[in-house]
C-alpha cells in the first residue's frame, strides 16, 4: 500500500473512531462504507448520485453539458424567461417581443404548458422552449427515477403545447444534483443556468432603472434570466423590456435563443 493509501485508511479510521466514540471496527472496508452510509445518501440513483451503480448506464449519448453562459467577441445576448406559461404576463412579454422582433427561450413548466396551452401554441415561431419540470419542485431533492419522470412528462406537454420538443433544461432554482445530471443525460438535454439574472426587488417602481443596470452589466454571450410568471415585483423588469432590448441594441447587441448562441459562438460556444 502507498502512502496516500495508508493516509486516506489512516484518515478514514481517525474520522470513524470519532463517530463511534473510538470503538474499534473489523476493517477498513467496513470502516470506508459506514462512514459514507453516515452521509444519509444513497450510493447510486438517489438526488446526489449522477449513477445508478455497476449496471449498464441508459444514458443517451453518454454525456451532458451545463452551461452559464459563452465565450464569444460576438456581441451577443439570450434572453430567457422562467416558470410560464400562464394568462398572467407571459402574452404580454410575448408581444412584446413580437413588436420588436426579439428572439428569446422560454423555459416552461410543464403543468402550465398543458393547462395553459393556448397561450404559446402558435406563438413560439422565432422563440425557442425548454424544460423547467413538471410542476416547479426542486430536483435535487429527488431520486433518479423520481427526476427522470418528472423531466419526461413535462417534456411530452411542452411538446404538444408548443409543437417543439425542448432540447434544454433548467433546473427549478438552478439547483443540480446527480440524478438531475443522470435524467438530462438520458433525455439528451443540454443543462442551462444563466450569466445575469433580473433583479428587480432593486429597483422597485422604476422599470426604467432596472432596465439600464441590466444593460451596464451585459457582457458578449451572456444568457439572461427573467420571469414571466411571479408576483408583482416581476413587473418592474417586464415592463422595462422595451428600454433593455433598445438600450442592448444601441451598445451593438444581438438577440438569439439560446441554442443559437452556442452555434453562433466563437470557438465552438465553451461554457464559462
Amino acid at each position: 500500500m502507498g502512502v496516500a493509501g495508508r493516509w486516506n485508511r489512516r484518515t478514514v479510521l481517525r474520522r470513524s473512531a470519532l463517530l463511534f466514540g473510538g470503538a474499534a471496527l473489523g476493517s477498513a472496508a467496513t470502516v470506508e462504507s459506514t462512514w459514507v452510509a453516515d452521509r444519509r445518501l444513497p450510493l447510486a440513483g438517489g438526488p446526489a448520485s449522477a449513477t445508478l451503480g455497476s449496471g449498464h448506464q441508459d444514458v443517451g449519448r453518454g454525456g451532458v453539458q451545463v452551461l452559464w453562459g459563452v465565450r464569444t467577441d460576438e456581441p451577443l445576448v439570450a434572453l430567457t424567461f422562467d416558470d410560464g406559461p400562464r394568462p398572467q404576463w407571459t402574452p404580454m412579454v410575448l408581444d412584446t417581443l413580437a413588436e420588436h422582433r426579439v428572439p428569446a427561450t422560454f423555459f416552461l413548466v410543464g403543468e402550465r404548458a398543458r393547462r395553459h396551452a393556448p397561450l404559446v401554441r402558435g406563438r413560439m415561431d422565432g422563440h425557442e422552449v425548454g424544460n423547467h419540470s413538471w410542476a416547479h419542485r426542486d430536483l435535487a431533492r429527488m431520486d433518479a427515477a423520481t427526476v427522470y419522470d418528472d423531466l419526461r412528462r413535462s417534456h411530452d406537454a411542452i411538446a404538444a403545447a408548443t409543437g417543439s420538443p425542448p432540447r434544454l433544461l433548467r433546473p427549478p432554482w438552478g439547483h443540480l444534483g446527480g440524478a438531475v445530471l443522470y435524467a438530462s443525460a438520458r433525455l439528451d438535454y443540454r443543462l442551462v443556468l444563466w450569466t445575469l439574472q433580473m433583479v428587480e426587488s432593486e429597483f422597485p417602481h422604476d422599470p426604467a432603472g432596472h432596465a439600464r443596470r441590466i444593460v451596464a452589466d451585459v457582457r458578449p454571450g451572456t444568457i439572461v434570466l427573467g420571469h414571466d410568471v411571479g408576483d408583482d415585483r416581476r413587473l418592474v423588469a417586464l415592463r422595462g423590456l422595451p428600454d433593455m432590448i433598445d438600450g442592448l441594441r444601441a451598445r451593438g447587441y444581438t438577440f438569439v435563443t439560446v441554442s443559437d448562441l452556442l452555434r453562433r459562438a466563437a470557438g465552438g460556444g465553451a461554457a464559462r
